[in-house]
């Protein structure tokens, strides 16, 4: 079957796109090299640990060594699901500062300013958190991905958002709304006690219709007629085959794998396709730059009273947790535990939010090994904008063999000053009277940790990633020499080919990245439509009235 539009990646941006194409009567195929979602280590919001590690949903991918982390190794999780990286990841939803927009039409994005996109969000939210505050007028009501807020039962959630207005911080009812800054209630994509991905938002709706079909396979190379994309090489248990596209391709395989896709395809830097035998289609240079991503280093704390999540970090409590959730979808297993957070500015002269916090009722890491031995909590921190820049490359032209990822986190100095006002920030907000009932000892970095020579080790040694990954066929003017798609998140060089992926941030986002990965597909799909866009927003976010003199 020639299909209208051929999708490489059911993540967070393909399966909008799918969706919005069926629903206009487009016929698609989706290209997903992993299968299905189906299982209580995806669907159940406390479990998110697990399919993150689990090799059967996560392509396995690794960092060259670090140079500027004491060489260590990191991992990248990328997802090989249906869902893609919104079944794997922490569920935790994040538009993005309306600032990040408006930087990135000034980059050369037109058409991507705050006032373009915020309509693109509010079409993708059903947000359920109305009587918990905020203004309904800056969020989607009827949009097919369900956006909620944790019961933040357990008392540290108000303790931690107490403890920043004490330190001198606003408190925020909405950061997806037109206060970012702040601290309050954190946002998931949760709905009904389990993960609501891209799969479940948009994908089976977009199968149900008949009009999209999902082919297993690796996607191995763009085939091109002339310049023309004309559909996708795919390869599956020693097959290969073409899926064909009458109207457009569409790269949605993630920051990592879409520059290794285009240059696999002949379209990247001409010098390194040579270098790797391929012929050059078209010579981007800026296919693989402008490699970016959040780090972060948890801020752990032992607790005063026994009312964190660690009673449960045992056989026994794991196992009713599990049951409970798998009989009546709720309880501990119902949340994915970030239910209260904040975004800071770390000095006067920052206009919007450079430090995240994501607070989290245990002390524990991404990969599910306790890291204290009783009860503990932590904060999760991280600058947002790092002037650090990294590449992907390729390894081999061998289209199984994993790309070259070499993000050079902490290569510039602002980035180390950041990171210790991070870690001394946090440190006051935990001193707060409001912490006092629930603060034994600090575990990491410890007391002990002090100057700037120590907090840097501590980085160097302990900063991990967020998992946010972009910037890779970044989005600019067609006569940029850098750019690599257009502002209709056309290829540019050649015809037909898109990419609808968070490859096309100009610059990172404030925060988690699936919400405008999301918000990219809904969007790329329109362009890919012809349709005009929806009409611009005119809302005005808040920013500090007086955040050039002052730091809170």
């Amino acid at each position: 079957m020639e299909a209208d539009a051929v999708i490489v990646g059911a993540g967070s941006a393909g399966c909008a796109v799918a969706f919005r194409l069926a629903e206009a009567g487009w016929r698609v195929t989706v290209v997903e090299d992993g299968g299905t979602d189906i299982g209580p280590f995806i669907q159940m919001p406390a479990a998110l640990s697990y399919p993150m590690n689990m090799r059967r949903y996560d392509w396995g991918l690794l960092t060259e060594p670090e140079p500027h982390l004491g060489g260590r190794v990191l991992r990248v999780p990328r997802g090989r699901v249906m869902g893609g990286s919104s079944s794997i990841n922490g569920m935790v939803y994040v538009r993005g500062h309306a600032r990040d927009f408006d930087h990135w039409a000034e980059q050369g994005a037109a058409g991507w300013g705050f006032a373009d996109v915020l309509p693109y969000f509010r079409r993708m939210e059903h947000w359920h958190a109305a009587a918990d505050g905020g203004d309904p007028a800056w969020r989607g009501t009827d949009g097919p991905l369900h956006v909620t807020r944790g019961p933040r039962s357990n008392p540290l959630f108000a303790a931690f958002i107490a403890a920043g207005r004490q330190a001198g911080y606003p408190v925020t009812p909405d950061y997806n709304g037109a206060q970012q800054e702040g601290f309050g209630p954190m946002e998931a994509t949760i709905w009904q006690g389990r993960r609501w991905s891209a799969a479940s938002a948009y994908l089976r709706p977009a199968l149900r219709t008949g009009r999209v079909r999902l082919v297993r396979g690796l996607a191995r190379r763009v085939v091109f007629e002339g310049r023309r994309a004309a559909g996708v090489e795919v390869g599956r248990g020693g097959r290969v085959w073409t899926e064909r596209a009458g109207r457009a391709v569409v790269l949605a395989a993630s920051a990592i794998n879409t520059p290794k896709l285009l240059m696999l395809s002949g379209i990247g830097p001409a010098a390194h396709l040579a270098a790797q035998g391929l012929p050059v289609l078209a010579d981007r240079p800026g296919v693989g730059a402008n490699l970016q991503d959040h780090l972060e280093v948890y801020m752990q704390y032992a607790a005063a009273k026994p009312v964190t999540l660690y009673r449960y970090w045992n056989l026994w409590g794991k196992a009713l947790v599990g049951a409970q959730w798998l009989i009546t979808r709720k309880g501990i297993g119902a949340s994915n535990q970030f239910e209260a957070c904040g975004f800071i500015r770390s000095a006067a002269g920052i206009e919007y939010p450079d430090i995240q916090f994501h607070f989290l009722p245990i002390a524990v890491r991404y990969d599910g090994r306790a890291a204290a031995e009783g009860h503990g909590f932590q904060a999760h921190v991280g600058p947002m904008r790092s002037a650090s820049r990294g590449s992907v490359t390729l390894r081999s032209p061998d289209p199984a063999a994993p790309p070259v990822i070499r993000f050079n986190y902490m290569s510039e100095p602002s980035d180390w000053a950041e990171f210790r006002a991070c870690v001394r920030l946090t440190r006051e907000i935990f001193a707060q009277p409001a912490m006092a009932p629930f603060v034994k000892a600090e575990l990491q970095p410890g007391g002990a940790v002090q100057d700037d020579d120590a907090i840097d080790a501590f980085i160097r040694d302990h900063a991990e990633s967020a998992y946010h990954p972009c910037g890779t066929a970044r989005m600019g003017r067609a006569d940029d020499p850098m750019a690599v798609v257009d502002p209709q998140c056309r290829v540019i060089g050649v015809e037909g080919l898109r990419v609808a992926d968070t490859s096309i941030f100009p610059r990172i986002t404030n925060g988690n990245l699936n919400a405008p990965a999301i918000m990219v597909g809904e969007k790329a799909a329109d362009h890919i439509l012809g349709r005009a866009p929806l009409p611009a927003a005119n809302l005005e976010p808040w920013i500090h009235p007086a955040w050039q003199t002052e730091q809170r």
